[in-house]
């Protein structure tokens, strides 16, 4: 049977497509109350984006062990320590009432995000047939989606009714069912390689990235710059503009309604026309939103960048990942997501750190006009890789 008649829609494919619901709806409701937890106990904005940075920053260390360890001692191990990690952090942050205990807490959380989330993209991607690719990534996809569009409104609303240690219990129950649904996953053991001697010789010992996804993961990065000033900052942008605090749930549900659609669009496109189609005019759309939140004089603004951020990104994200898997071998399917989604929590991570200091010098709109530099800087980059690869190409046809 030919990959393209497989069945996408598995017993494993849908288990850990819910599994991925439930440790996303518990992130997603934290993302947004955890910069108002950090101002309730008397911190400033500069502390908000070390909270934020700090997590994704420990993500980042965690995920080229994580990488390896997928792809030589299996996916099970991995996955399931760094779901219980993330569940623990969870928990504890409801007790953590000091600057200092966050950010403890908050390393620990990093580190369990770090191992479970590269797990899940992995097993995602062994479930998924290899010419379907980008169609499977782009459903998997929908799963972290769906809970973007309730889970930051329903974290606002409920820390409006709850206390946030009432929140973060919440958070870590949905982290402990997911535990239990992903017990229940049958994992693909790790390939072996035939010839151990080649396989030293070309992945060395410090082996921290695949060198194959750096193209990928580098646009990757530019791109995910401007998701750490939104998530960190973008609710307290609103409540300073005079905004109601509805506007932003309202905005994560648009953003997350239109990442949704184009996601399932951007992923049949790539696996028919390739990587060009989707991420020209997805990084188009998010450098539009970028400039409409820098202004945001109306909440139309917020509504319209909403739409445009969620199609925009929801095009580029799952077609990145899938070009990072495809180039690499079976056996490097781990290190090739580790490089990708630390290129993620890099951007998200120098993102919220180094906008929680352009915000105090120089307001929270100076936030989205550089992130519209930063997106604009990824095109190009996009470009110029294309045009190369395009040149080793015609070389390739001329030598044969």
């Amino acid at each position: 049977m030919s990959d393209q008649n497989q069945k996408i829609w598995t017993k494993d494919f849908i288990l850990i497509v819910i599994v991925n619901f439930f440790i996303f709806t518990a992130f997603q409701m934290t993302l947004p109350t955890l910069p108002l937890f950090v101002q309730e106990i008397g911190a400033s904005d500069r502390w908000i984006g070390i909270v934020v940075g700090i997590f994704t920053f420990s993500a980042l260390l965690i995920r080229p062990s994580a990488g390896k360890l997928l792809d030589t001692k299996g996916r099970a191990p991995v996955f399931l320590t760094g779901l219980a990690l993330f569940v623990v952090s969870m928990f504890s942050l409801a007790a953590s009432f000091t600057i200092l205990m966050l950010l403890m807490v908050r390393i620990i959380q990093g580190v369990g995000w770090g191992l479970s989330s590269t797990s899940a993209g992995t097993i995602a991607t062994d479930l998924v047939p290899r010419k379907r690719r980008g169609e499977g990534l782009g459903y998997y996809g929908l799963s972290g989606n769906i809970a973007l569009a309730f889970g930051p409104a329903l974290g606002l609303f409920l820390v409006n009714h709850i206390s946030f240690t009432m929140l973060f219990a919440i958070c870590g129950l949905l982290g402990l069912t997911a535990i239990i649904l992903a017990a229940n996953i049958k994992y693909d053991k790790p390939e072996k390689v035939a010839d151990t001697r080649k396989q030293k010789e070309s992945y060395p010992h410090f082996d921290i990235v695949e060198r194959r996804a750096l193209a990928p993961a580098s646009l990757l990065f530019f791109i995910t710059v401007t998701f750490g000033g939104i998530a960190t900052f973008l609710p307290v942008y609103t409540y300073e503009k005079g905004f109601d605090s509805t506007y932003i749930q309202f905005y994560f549900v648009i953003y997350a309604a239109f990442l949704m659609l184009s996601r399932i669009l951007a992923g049949r496109l790539y696996d028919r026309h390739g990587i060009t189609i989707v991420f020209i005019p997805g990084s188009l759309a998010i450098i539009a939103a970028m400039i409409l939140l820098g202004f945001l004089p109306t909440p139309i603004f917020l509504f319209v960048a909403a739409a445009l951020y969620g199609f925009g990104f929801g095009c580029v994200q799952p077609a990145l990942q899938a070009w990072a898997v495809n180039r690499v071998e079976n056996n490097r399917r781990g290190m090739a997501n580790a490089t990708f989604f630390s290129a993620f929590d890099l951007g998200v991570g120098l993102g919220a750190i180094s906008y929680g200091f352009v915000a105090e010098a120089f307001g929270y709109s100076t936030i989205y006009f550089s992130s519209a530099v930063s997106v604009t800087l990824a095109l190009i980059l996009f470009l110029f890789i294309m045009r190369r690869y395009r040149k080793e190409e015609m070389r390739s046809a001329k030598i044969s």
